[in-house]
């Protein structure tokens, strides 16, 4: 299992911690910061999930006029974690 912690860029979120599994999977998905609920949410739907899915399902959001979001961070940390 390896943990990584990702700084954002650009979010109202801080951080972006998580583990991948050897299978490639997502568990204990934490933001810093941002909008909670939606970010617990977000933690609580990729539980369990192929990382790479993750990565294809949430690259490229938008946050209001901002050019990234959370979800694209996070598609950003893991792709660096891949």
């Amino acid at each position: 299992m390896k943990t990584v912690e990702y700084k954002t860029h650009g979010t109202c979120s801080k951080a972006i911690r998580f583990d991948i599994d050897d299978e490639g999977r997502i568990h204990n998905l934490k933001f810093e910061g941002g909008c909670n609920g939606n970010l617990q949410g977000i933690g609580k739907l990729c539980e369990g999930m192929k990382a790479e899915e993750i990565k294809d399902r949430v690259k490229g959001i938008r946050c209001g006029f901002k050019p990234t979001s959370c979800p694209d961070q996070l598609s950003k940390a893991i792709e660096e974690n891949l």
